[in-house]
């Protein structure tokens, strides 16, 4: 895919769940059922949704808002995701593939937890279109936060050169983290904003990345 002048930049940052990849959601299901029963705490199909695809922003925000506390939300979350079975229910959007295409620095930046990341990139076979990958953890921090973003602009070498670069990714948090570290933003609306409730707005707006054409 070629894209328009208006998406020549000189490097290009990359969410991953929800923007290049998304998983079945008999997966989901069945990990937020578990979760529920862990913490005694079951969880209906809008809010599993708005949790895994952090329709409302920050996830733990939203978890106190319904009197859960994330440390042990996460602990749980975490304790039921099996990362083969994960990899297994996990499909590659379509419209993703022109990164495999991008002729310029490419870079990963996604929450997504890198014993799970691993083996989701490599069961579709994606791993090999970046320079670099950053998997958020508490000590680089988490989108809308630069720090994970300017980690990855230094992996792929790109950092406080001058250089015009863009992040991609299907969530506020992405546009966010874009925006404070300097870049342009993309954001990709891949649930739709009615299920959303509410509109991102970035430098560019698309439901499909075909539409960069």
């Amino acid at each position: 895919m070629a894209l328009s002048d208006d998406y020549n930049y000189d490097f290009w940052l990359l969410d991953l769940d929800g923007t290049l990849i998304d998983v079945e959601w008999s997966y989901t299901r069945e990990v937020f059922d578990a979760v529920g029963d862990r913490i005694g705490r079951e969880f209906t199909d809008r809010e599993a949704t708005i949790l895994w695809n952090g329709l409302t922003g920050s996830r733990d925000r939203q978890l106190r808002e319904w009197g859960i506390e994330p440390t042990s939300f996460w602990a749980a979350f975490h304790a039921e995701e099996d990362p083969l079975v994960r990899a297994e229910q996990t499909f590659l959007h379509e419209d993703a593939a022109f990164v495999a295409d991008l002729e310029v620095p490419v870079g990963l930046v996604t929450h997504c937890q890198q014993f799970l990341a691993d083996p989701v990139l490599d069961s579709v076979g994606i791993r090999d279109w970046f320079d670099g990958i950053v998997c958020c953890t508490e000590e680089t921090g988490w989108k809308p936060d630069p720090g994970p973003v300017e980690q990855a602009m230094r992996e792929i070498d790109v950092a406080g050169n001058g250089h015009r670069g863009v992040l991609a990714g299907d969530g506020s948090n992405d546009v966010g983290a874009a925006w404070n570290a300097g870049l342009d933003a993309i954001h990709v609306e891949r649930i739709g904003h009615d299920r959303r409730g509410r509109c991102v707005l970035g430098d560019y707006r698309v439901t499909s990345f075909d539409e960069l054409q």
